[in-house]
């Protein structure tokens, strides 16, 4: 395993590893502008190239993995990261470089088991799952699933507040430190459960009815990962993460004929 100390005077270094969305809204252009707004140095390795707008994905092109490993080892070699965040994996071989390649780093790794796109498009392969939960979820500080990926990850169906327990001691039997259950898709306020099977926590918004909600997922995770950089507990790092995303989402927009992203810049244009 390589280490790197970082350099005096640099903010938190953060990795994503994940797919990228030409639309601009999730992916790796959306980490990257959440990244920003927590005010660490973001990095990406690409796993998979995406033609999305707001209307869905219209194709998806997976990275040849010598390229996907390459990335990971000039910035974990080199620069060093203080924490990583993956995304849209793609495939099961993928998956499994990615998971080994975590193993270079003894950073936080925050894991966003990306399932379907916000137009329901398929962004994993079928045979990846197992590989998700045989190698990647068991690496995981904090793993963020919604409701759907839970049902994907798990079979567990969350139908109101009172299924996040169960949902989350399911996530948990497959090896993350902590599960971020996300409730939003529920009625009433937008309830979220975070635990580590011992603590319990609960996150609570409000319900926005808002159009434009491409990112979210992406935007969640990223978010979490960044104040785990600055040093927060896996607490205050959900919390700080769900205020961000509550705001990003009020000021949510209109973008293309369909879904628009999330608005990661909102605190600078109230």
């Amino acid at each position: 395993m390589m280490t790197c100390h970082e350099p005096a005077g640099a903010p938190p270094r953060a990795l994503t590893i994940a797919g990228s969305d030409s639309g601009g809204g999730a992916g790796i252009q959306a980490d990257l502008k959440t990244m920003l707004e927590f005010g660490v140095h973001g990095m990406s390795a690409i796993v998979a190239v995406t033609a999305q707008n707001s209307v869905g994905v219209h194709g998806v092109w997976d990275l040849p993995a010598e390229a996907v490993r390459g990335q990971i080892r000039a910035v974990v070699d080199d620069i060093g990261v203080d924490v990583v965040k993956t995304g849209m994996l793609s495939s099961a071989a993928l998956v499994a470089l990615v998971a080994g390649e975590l193993d270079r780093t003894r950073a936080p790794v925050v894991v966003d088991p990306v399932g379907v796109s916000k137009h329901g498009d398929p962004l994993l392969a079928p045979d990846a799952v197992d590989v998700v939960r045989r190698e990647l979820l068991p690496r995981a500080t904090v793993v963020t699933p919604n409701l759907d990926e839970v049902r994907l990850l798990t079979g567990v169906e969350v139908h109101d507040a009172a299924d996040l327990p169960r949902a989350a001691e399911a996530l948990l039997a497959l090896g993350p430190a902590w599960v971020l259950v996300k409730g939003g898709h529920l009625r009433g306020d937008a309830v979220d459960l975070l635990t580590d099977g011992t603590s319990r926590f609960l996150l609570r918004g409000p319900r926005l009815d808002r159009r434009h909600t491409h990112g979210t997922g992406c935007t969640l995770a990223s978010a979490l990962a960044s104040r785990l950089a600055w040093g927060d507990t896996p607490e205050q790092a959900a919390k700080a993460a769900k205020d961000y995303v509550s705001g990003a989402l009020a000021a949510g927009f209109p973008l293309g004929a369909g879904i628009g992203p999330v608005d990661h810049g909102y605190r600078h244009r109230r």
